[in-house]
């Protein structure tokens, strides 16, 4: 980052020519969406000391991709330990199974990654 700063004269006026660096074009998925809102909600100084350092995003995205591969590592743990219902035999048996298993493992996501 350059530390000398530049101004523009415009009128009477001089206005520091600052300039933000791109960002990538990566949606945030639901997790990075969420961490996103807890941190302007709850924590609005680190979210604008973030921003203003470029750091938000890159932030975001760590999250994100950090509680993806933790969803699905602990999704497998927690089938091998409670094995779904046959699919084929018994389909709401096995979606109401799915969906307690994401519950728990989204429970935990939020506690240690998204809100810790």
């Amino acid at each position: 980052m350059n530390s000398q700063l530049t101004y523009i004269r415009n009128g009477d006026y001089l206005i520091p020519n600052i300039k933000l660096e791109p960002t990538p074009q990566i949606p945030l998925n639901k997790y990075g969406r969420m961490r996103r809102s807890f941190l302007k909600e709850q924590n609005p100084t680190l979210y604008s000391i973030l921003a203003m350092r470029q750091q938000l995003f890159p932030h975001l995205l760590e999250i994100q991709q950090t509680a993806e591969e933790r969803l699905n590592r602990m999704m497998a743990e927690l089938l091998e330990q409670n094995p779904a219902p046959d699919k084929a035999q018994n389909q709401m048996a096995w979606v109401q199974h799915m969906n307690s298993l994401k519950a728990q493992v989204e429970e935990v996501i939020c506690r240690e990654l998204i809100y810790g």
